[in-house]
């Protein structure tokens, strides 16, 4: 195995662990269009996905286990990526990590922010590399809306409106749908790390969460229509939506400030173009928003009617994600999303979910045990 300390090849070789939905549209395309990075190995128990991922990437070894990753007779790596199901995230890290190689999980790090921060002081203690695939920070609008804040066109904000909304009457089944709680299914630890993470790196620490959360559809065994609501500790109001029974969809953002506010429709367009086998590379308009999507900035009138001034939106960057972690990997640059700040947000999910089920609004845990506020 390659040890941290040892120089880094030229492109990284990177392990990925699992190859359903989030390692074979999401992890393997971005990992293999990265000049940084290559893809020498995936991890499946599945002859299909086995099959599947030779296909779409020749010369790829494919491994039965995780731990024939960091065998003594493993692929030599740089790099592992976690994109198992939730309930391993945390045995695969930390077995990669005693391994010696630094890791990248896909969201949620864990099941508790305990968990997050156990891992996070062993990479530490290790100085390896621990990072969280937060991808949505990528996405073409919330991009744009982080310019508009940065350049102050909203004013001081004053409620921040983000909605994760799907249309699906009909439960699919499976892990991400299960009840069991060792599974860490439902939209809450789904969607909600998104729009979670989202709202904690535009308004800072939460002091406050209250929730509500639904199994609505027939057979859904796991929250399937939830409402967070965070207030922040600068006074920002966060209202945040995550459902798949929504028969009509609502703005992505809203976001009101005391100049102006900020409206968006729609889904960044990068997921759907990995789904349909797109890559980013160059010569690709890759994450542009039709015009059509394009959010409106004003004030005191409808975006549904013309008001407000149509924003050029900042492009979206998901390979921007696997650049910095190759930067990071080499000591080259900042990880460019911590375990710690993945613990924060799993303090709010924690907190979402007990206010959830005793109808109360909670202080979230600080990284130190003790309440916020």
């Amino acid at each position: 195995m390659t040890s941290s300390t040892h120089p880094r090849p030229t492109p990284l070789r990177v392990g990925l662990v699992g190859y359903g939905l989030a390692g074979s549209v999401f992890h393997a395309p971005l990992i293999a269009a990265s000049a940084d990075l290559t893809l020498a190995a995936v991890t499946t128990g599945n002859p299909e996905r086995a099959a599947e991922a030779r296909e779409a990437h020749p010369g790829v070894r494919v491994c039965a286990r995780p731990e024939d990753l960091w065998a003594e007779d493993g692929p030599e790596l740089d790099l592992v990526v976690v994109a198992s199901p939730n309930k391993t995230h945390v045995p695969i890290a930390e077995a990669a990590l005693r391994a010696g190689l630094p890791v990248v999980v896909d969201k949620p790090l864990a099941a508790t922010a305990a968990e997050a921060r156990a891992l996070a002081g062993l990479a530490e203690e290790r100085g390896l590399l621990l990072s969280v695939f937060q991808n949505r920070r990528w996405d073409s609008d919330f991009l744009t809306l982080r310019r508009l804040l940065d350049e102050g066109e909203l004013g001081e904000v004053q409620r921040f409106e983000s909605r994760f909304e799907r249309w699906r009457p009909r439960p699919k089944g499976g892990w991400r749908e299960s009840g069991a709680p060792e599974e860490i299914g439902g939209l809450l630890y789904d969607l909600g790390s998104h729009v979670v993470d989202q709202a904690l790196v535009l308004f800072g620490p939460a002091v406050s969460v209250y929730a509500e959360s639904d199994v609505r559809r027939p057979g859904a065994e796991a929250d399937d229509d939830t409402f967070v609501a965070i207030t922040h500790a600068n006074g920002v109001r966060s209202h945040l939506y995550v459902s798949a029974t929504a028969a009509q969809l609502g703005p992505r953002f809203r976001v009101l400030g005391q100049r102006a506010g900020f409206v968006t429709y729609g889904l960044d367009p990068q997921e759907a173009a990995l789904r349909e086998g797109l890559r980013p590379g160059p010569g690709t308009a890759w994450g542009v928003e039709p015009e059509a999507l394009w959010g409106r900035i004003g004030s005191g009138e409808s975006p549904l009617t013309g008001g407000g001034t149509p924003v050029e939106p900042v492009p979206g960057d998901y390979p921007a994600y696997y650049a910095a972690v190759a930067a990071a990997v080499r000591g080259t640059g900042p990880n460019p999303v911590t375990a710690h700040e993945a613990a924060a947000a799993l303090d709010v999910l924690e907190a979402a979910r007990r206010s959830a089920r005793e109808g109360v609004t909670v202080a979230p845990a600080r990284a130190d045990g003790a309440a916020a506020g």
